[in-house]
């Protein structure tokens, strides 16, 4: 395999997208479908994956699903249909690892729609800290861990087996913290949410 100047070995680590939410303090919006720059959301959030080095991009969409995939131009991805979506983010995540089997990933980056303030330079960052199989990566933002978090394939059922409701890899994490690496994204990316009608300002 070829390293590139991410450190991702092709193919190695595969984007997971989380898009299936269905914006219930955003009046019933999907955030996949939200505009920004002229287009939805989910094509940004895509092109930040691609741009920061993940190759195979599975994007898993719930909300609106159909429209997702009418609307959306997401070429060269996989994309996911998770029809327990209201469920909570938990089972995005597990239906977002499920999807890689078979596909030679040895590890996933993921990272959530409704994060546009998050860009390549700090999905690269995760990426070049990518080792094997056991890596367990996050980026941090003033030390505090945030998204993108890059899961070996190591780890997957161990998160698949905690991931419920809105917690998704909370709980896995809190109890591997110690092998946890944390690279700091802060001075290249802002980790800020769209979750509430005023978080739209962040849009463009």
């Amino acid at each position: 395999m070829t390293t590139g100047k991410t450190g991702n070995r092709t193919g190695a680590v595969a984007g997971v997208l989380l898009a299936a939410g269905g914006g219930r303090r955003l009046g019933g919006h999907p955030k996949a479908l939200l505009t920004h720059r002229g287009r939805p959301l989910v094509e940004h959030a895509v092109r930040v994956l691609r741009e920061g080095g993940c190759e195979r991009i599975h994007v898993v969409v719930g909300a609106q699903a159909d429209e997702v995939r009418a609307r959306a131009v997401l070429p060269g991805c996989v994309l996911i249909g998770n029809p327990d979506w209201e469920q909570g983010m938990g089972t995005s995540l597990r239906a977002g690892l499920d999807s890689l089997a078979g596909t030679g990933a040895t590890a996933a980056l993921v990272s959530l729609v409704d994060q546009p303030g998050i860009g390549p330079e700090a999905v690269a960052r995760v990426l070049t800290a990518y080792e094997d199989e056991g890596s367990l990566v996050s980026a941090a933002y003033d030390g505090v861990r945030g998204h993108p978090v890059l899961f070996g394939a190591a780890h997957w059922a161990g998160i698949a087996a905690t991931a419920t409701g809105d917690q998704g890899a909370r709980a896995y994490l809190k109890e591997h913290e110690p092998g946890i690496t944390l690279v700091e994204c802060g001075d290249v990316a802002r980790p800020f949410d769209i979750d509430t009608a005023a978080d739209l300002a962040h849009l463009e």
